[in-house]
Parts: structure tokens; C-alpha cells; sequence
């Protein structure tokens, strides 16, 4: 497992993966040995170990778009 190994190397907005869950999710903050995690296309939060998270690859980068897509066609009139 490729872990992501600090808080610091992270921008807000950055794709990971919560291995615990198997969810992607962007990176919205950190608090004490937990980050914090938002569903692609301003989705729900949710929180993960900081342990459990590692960087998103090409095939979680593609779950993410689809999610996003398929967002913003159910808020679509």
C-alpha cells in the first residue's frame, strides 16, 4: 500500500483514496491522526485515518470524474 505520508505534501482539492472504504475523495483538511475527505462535485464529508488514505491512480481518477458527471447531470432540470 502506497500510504500518503503527510499532511504538508497535500493541497486542498487533491484525490485520494480511502482504502478503509474504498472511496475516493478530495482532500478538505486534517484534524489530530484523522483527514478529512469530500465526495468529488461537492459531496458529503466524511472522515478517514490519516493511515488509511493513499493516493488516487488512474482507475480512482476515473470514478471520480464519473461521479462528478453524473452530480451535476441529477441537479440538471
Amino acid at each position: 500500500m502506497n500510504t500518503v505520508a503527510h499532511k504538508n505534501l497535500l493541497e486542498i482539492g487533491e484525490l485520494l483514496h480511502d482504502t478503509a472504504t474504498d472511496r475516493v475523495g478530495e482532500f478538505h483538511g486534517a484534524m489530530p491522526g484523522w483527514w478529512t475527505l469530500r465526495t468529488p462535485g461537492a459531496g458529503r464529508e466524511w472522515a478517514v485515518e490519516s493511515g488509511a488514505v493513499e493516493p488516487a491512480g488512474a482507475y480512482e481518477y476515473m470514478r471520480a470524474e464519473t461521479a462528478r458527471l453524473n452530480a451535476r447531470r441529477r441537479r440538471m432540470p
